[in-house]
């Protein structure tokens, strides 16, 4: 996904948004509503890959509909304070590909030693 996607999504969910009147909840309230989401996700995760298994009264949810789900909730929160998703993923990944490069052993074979030398 390039960039102008991500900003595309943020309109899209503003323009959702901005058919109704109450238009966006707080942030508090939508922050309630992402822990709700991911909370959901994590039910789906762990009755696939955990122990607990859904009981056979219990609907399937894809995970790809739960992940949007916390997407979407995510989008509006950033959409209410304001914040350009794009600009802010370029941070983070700056800062992860930096502090973080050699965190984990690295399929090239450098390390921290390598690079210091």
């Amino acid at each position: 996904m390039n960039m102008t996607e991500m900003q595309d999504m943020q309109d899209r969910v503003d323009e959702y948004i901005g058919q109704f009147k109450e238009g966006y909840f707080p942030p508090l309230v939508q922050l309630a509503r992402l822990t709700e989401e991911v909370g959901e996700l994590s039910r789906e995760i762990n009755h696939v890959y955990g122990q607990k298994k859904k009981k056979t009264s219990e609907a399937y949810k894809p995970m790809e509909e739960e992940i949007a789900d916390v997407l979407f909730v995510l989008i509006s929160l950033s959409n209410t304070l304001d914040i350009d998703l794009s600009k802010a993923f370029e941070l983070t990944m700056k800062k992860f590909e930096s502090r973080d490069y050699f965190r984990f052993e690295r399929k090239d074979g450098q390390t921290d030693t390598d690079a210091n030398s």
